[in-house]
């Protein structure tokens, strides 16, 4: 039961680290390597508002951080010329300054004997208890989130963002502004991403410089998961797809460690293994069906 409840604790609030992912990935159909980066801004900010007594406004903060990253990267692309994957790599490098420098020049930020966004919420639902407020709080944010993304890819930019993933010469073409739709998109991802680094902070107690390592196989592993289990049929299945793959994830990765067959510092190798088997399921999916039509053919003959 405690894995099942950490499981969907923890899935909420990276399912909106996975939403960012899937809106670069999947949407904009670009490899961004600014989460790293902009995961860990997110953490960093909203651990520093929280200490001046506004954990509330440390999420907003977080999620506006998040997404002037990401505009970094998006200008970087469209305005410089550089290529994407470097474009990532070189704001992400930028971001691990400009956080130790948001965290005071110091590696690590403890929030504990602070208000957080928790300890208002465990106060107000007293009556409750603290894991099911924690659930509550994670299952509010994802769906407001969810909620927002799906209202805003349906609008006239949501739908050239849309557009300029799928085709961006017709984009060109019919005098939309391509480059500003990259921007914007991108923009919104690592808001999202933030946002996600924001909520973990607050959720774990503390702010720590390393907290973005690796966080892109997570968005990834939580992407590809969603989209084996629901399929890839639209922004708005894949949006919520993205938090059930997070959730999926995370019970995954906590029932391989609760069996005590692999450390805890194999979480990271667990992470890989389970995108690599994830990416392979389309593969095998169709080896086996072209297995399955030789096999009539041959039955027909």
């Amino acid at each position: 039961m405690t894995v099942l409840t950490g499981s969907l604790q923890l899935g909420m609030m990276y399912g909106l680290l996975a939403m960012g992912v899937f809106i670069s990935f999947r949407i904009l159909n670009t490899p961004d390597l600014t989460a790293e980066g902009s995961f860990t801004l997110g953490v960093a900010t909203s651990a520093m508002v929280t200490l001046a007594g506004a954990p509330f406004l440390g999420l907003l903060v977080a999620f506006l951080c998040g997404m002037a990253a990401g505009a970094i990267t998006g200008l970087l692309q469209t305005k410089v010329g550089v290529h994407p994957i470097l474009a990532g790599i070189l704001t992400m490098s930028g971001l691990y300054t400009v956080n130790l420098a948001v965290m005071g020049a110091s590696a690590n930020v403890t929030l504990i004997g602070k208000e957080t966004l928790y300890q208002r919420m465990f106060a107000a639902l007293a009556p409750l208890p603290k894991d099911t407020v924690k659930l509550l709080v994670g299952l509010a944010l994802a769906a407001l989130l969810l909620g927002l993304l799906i209202w805003f890819f349906k609008t006239h930019v949501g739908l050239c963002i849309r557009a300029t993933g799928n085709n961006e010469a017709m984009v060109r073409s019919s005098s939309i502004n391509a480059s500003a739709m990259k921007i914007i998109g991108l923009a919104v991802s690592n808001g999202c991403i933030a946002l996600s680094g924001a909520i973990v902070a607050q959720y774990q107690g503390y702010a720590d410089i390393s907290s973005g390592i690796g966080i892109l196989v997570v968005g990834l592993a939580s992407v590809i998961i969603g989209e084996a289990v629901l399929g890839r049929r639209g922004v708005t299945l894949g949006l919520f797809s993205a938090i059930v793959g997070s959730v999926l994830y995370r019970f995954i990765i906590s029932l391989a460690l609760s069996t005590n067959v692999f450390p805890a510092y194999f979480l990271k190798l667990i992470s890989a293994v389970i995108v690599g088997v994830a990416l392979s399921i389309p593969t095998i999916k169709a080896a086996l069906a072209k297995q399955r039509q030789r096999r009539e053919g041959r039955r027909d003959a």
